[in-house]
């Protein structure tokens, strides 16, 4: 049976490879590093690994397969500097920005008073409550490479723009805690579930209900940020880059689920989806998103 779900009230993006073309940027600077040592370009398989897992590109996982003529300490640094001179030129991938300026307008309907029982399934005096979308972004590039992708391309600002500062949290923002103290990067939830925190703070501060996890869209193209969005208990769409869905071909449900085990997180399955429980599901692109299907209303 296809589950039952509350209306969307907030929807929480990711940002590099799904709303701006990083991913492509990434590849292209590092294969012209890899040219530079005579490597051979990157693989599908391999770019699969790296997406949306921090600083992989100087990870374990890509040193094993690059075999590079250099330290990794030297490798990073170059890197960092094909990096830092290739983001600006970054743009908004096909659809961003269509949904952004229609969820920024759009609004739900979602009662007011919590379930209470389980033989009504809602409380008493609940009431249809009419409110606009919230969005916040959850990125785990940090604050300077965030300032080099926005610091060029009007359409990158202004796509951005939509996202208020205190509902941008990235993954060296001081909100989220240290990793040496308990923050993680995705698959983790952490940082989902602060971007949560921030947009309750602005609920509180206007006197309305708290959103819960269940009614929080995650927008992800990576397999680890799919993971995260379900342990953070929150529903999840999944726009995978091309390379991506090539290489999950067959095993896309296992994504959905976010039990692909592609990253080790040690602390058992119990937050983890099912096969087929109706809380993700994946579309080709952002183009494609379907407004309904989640009680978002668009227009007036």
């Amino acid at each position: 049976m296809t589950p039952s779900f509350p209306a969307i009230r907030a929807c929480i993006f990711d940002l590099d490879g799904l709303l701006i073309n990083t991913e492509d940027i990434i590849t292209t600077s590092i294969n012209r590093l890899l040219a530079k040592y005579g490597r051979p370009p990157m693989t599908r398989a391999i770019r699969a690994q790296l997406m949306g897992v921090a600083n992989s590109s100087n990870g374990d996982a890509f040193h094993g397969w690059a075999r590079l003529p250099i330290s990794r300490e030297q490798w990073a640094r170059e890197s960092k500097e094909e990096f830092r001179r290739n983001f600006p030129n970054c743009a908004p991938l096909p659809g961003a920005e269509t949904l952004i300026i229609t969820l920024s307008r759009a609004f739900s309907s979602f009662s007011a008073a919590r379930p209470t029982t389980p033989s009504t399934g809602e409380g008493a005096g609940a009431k249809e409550s009419k409110q606009t979308i919230k969005l916040a972004l959850a990125s785990g590039t940090t604050a300077q490479n965030y300032a080099l992708k926005t610091s060029l391309s009007p359409e990158t600002q202004k796509l951005l723009s939509f996202f208020p500062p205190e509902h941008r949290v990235l993954g060296d923002g001081p909100r989220l805690p240290a990793k040496g103290s308990g923050g993680r990067g995705k698959p983790a939830p952490d940082i989902y579930q602060v971007a949560l925190q921030t947009l309750n703070a602005t609920a509180e501060a206007s006197g309305e209900e708290p959103i819960l996890p269940s009614e929080c869209l995650v927008f992800e193209d990576s397999v680890v940020g799919v993971e995260a969005g379900r342990r953070a208990g929150m529903r999840v769409v999944w726009v995978p880059h091309p390379d991506m869905a090539a290489e999950y071909r067959g095993r896309e449900e296992g994504v959905l689920a976010g039990r692909t085990g592609m990253v080790e997180m040690g602390d058992g399955e119990e937050r983890l989806g099912e096969v087929d429980d109706g809380w993700a599901e994946m579309i080709r692109s952002l183009e494609h998103f379907d407004y309904a299907k989640f009680g978002i209303h668009v227009g007036v």
